[in-house]
């Protein structure tokens, strides 16, 4: 008979579990089925975070540029230790990120490499097929897991500044690809707006994070003037130096403040704004409602709200697929926490489904709601009119 994971890890720590559930259940069906699911969910988890190790330390860029290295090579070039270097090396090849040539020879000859095609995945920011960012974004998180497990129990939540720059630039490492590469293809969804700002006109970006979604907006629009605004002291001190080095000042310039604030977001634009941009933003602003009531005061009469944010099923239900896990697990351990620590108003955490973005619309006074046939494989988006 196959004895599963957690019988093995029971008997390694002389615990009992046997007395605990009955032995046939132990040894098969769904409870060994899930004792095995956790412990081989480790492995990716833990992967991931030796990716980020790579990149924190400049490890791929360090291999890419020199054509491979041996541990010491490595080591020497990225001023790391070269036990270290070695076992990193090791462990990546093992994972299959990195090509080792003669794996039989001496540890310190062993010669490693970065493929050619996990480069666009590891370090080049504008490609589509680049997802470091989903390490970057684990280690951001995981950083803060204390504070959250404490703030479970107060209910005060946890800042998002408290995540720290792993979920900052985890997001902009994610979604800094389809800003730069989609965002022709979104707008054309809607031609109109799209024909205004292609003689000018204002763009109002709410929740610009680091800055790469105003910065694309105003690649796409030379004429228009971009207006990025967040709540994140360190993400808008990140954004205008980003604007500073794609010369795009004053053209593009960021404002920390908060984007519910119906009045400040009026006066930033003259409410003559003909488009106002939320891209994953929308499910964590305490006051979504009044953020949107903000966003349709920003507006001139023919303007138009584009919202992008996550693309979950329309109802809760158990066993759910991939993204409604992805997007619950998020909700639990970041968004939602960071949510509640901006105050009382609503906590709907990572998973906003149509229904309930349509009811905070109507209460905003937007009344019109279309879901744009944009294909994307985690957001849905909508258009919103006043």
């Amino acid at each position: 008979m196959r004895v599963g994971p957690a019988r093995k890890l029971t008997e390694a720590m002389n615990t009992d579990i046997e007395n605990l559930v009955p032995q046939a259940t132990v040894q098969g069906g769904p409870t060994e089925a899930l004792a095995e699911r956790l412990i081989e969910a480790l492995v990716p988890a833990l992967e991931l975070l030796t990716v980020e190790f790579g990149r924190r330390l400049g490890l791929y860029a360090a291999l890419a540029e020199n054509d491979g290295a041996t541990a010491g090579e490595l080591a020497a070039i990225s001023r790391i230790d070269a036990r270290v270097a070695r076992e990193w090396l090791e462990q990546q090849a093992t994972a299959g990120f990195l090509r080792v040539d003669r794996p039989s020879a001496d540890p310190d000859e062993r010669r490693f490499a970065l493929p050619a095609a996990h480069i666009p995945v590891l370090l080049v920011p504008e490609s589509p097929a680049y997802a470091i960012g989903a390490a970057t974004m684990l280690s951001g998180t995981a950083s803060a897991f204390e504070a959250v497990v404490e703030a479970a129990r107060s209910g005060t939540g946890v800042s998002y500044g408290a995540f720290g720059a792993g979920v900052r630039h985890g997001l902009q490492q994610l979604n800094r690809p389809g800003f730069v590469g989609e965002l022709t293809e979104w707008m054309a969804r809607l031609p109109d707006v799209s024909a205004r700002l292609r003689s000018g006109g204002r763009i109002l970006d709410l929740g610009c994070g680091t800055g790469w979604s105003s910065v694309a907006l105003a690649r796409l629009f030379p004429e228009a003037t971009v207006i990025g605004v967040d709540l994140d002291d360190a993400s808008i001190a990140e954004a205008r130096a980003l604007a500073a080095a794609e010369g795009l000042a004053p053209r593009l310039r960021f404002e920390q403040a908060d984007a519910t604030d119906g009045e400040a977001m009026a006066a930033l634009t003259g409410g003559g704004a003909q488009l106002v941009t939320i891209f994953e933003a929308l499910h964590d602003m305490n006051e979504p409602q009044d953020a949107l009531d903000a966003a349709r005061r920003a507006l001139a009469a023919d303007g138009a709200i584009l919202v992008g944010d996550e693309r979950v099923a329309d109802e809760f239900g158990p066993d759910g697929d991939f993204l409604e896990r992805l997007n619950y697990g998020f909700s639990v351990l970041h968004c939602l926490p960071a949510t509640m620590a901006e105050g009382a108003g609503v906590a709907n955490g990572t998973v906003l489904r149509p229904a309930t973005l349509r009811a905070w619309a109507a209460g905003a006074g937007l009344n019109r709601v279309d879901e744009l046939d944009i294909e994307h494989p985690f957001w849905r988006f909508y258009r919103l009119d006043r």
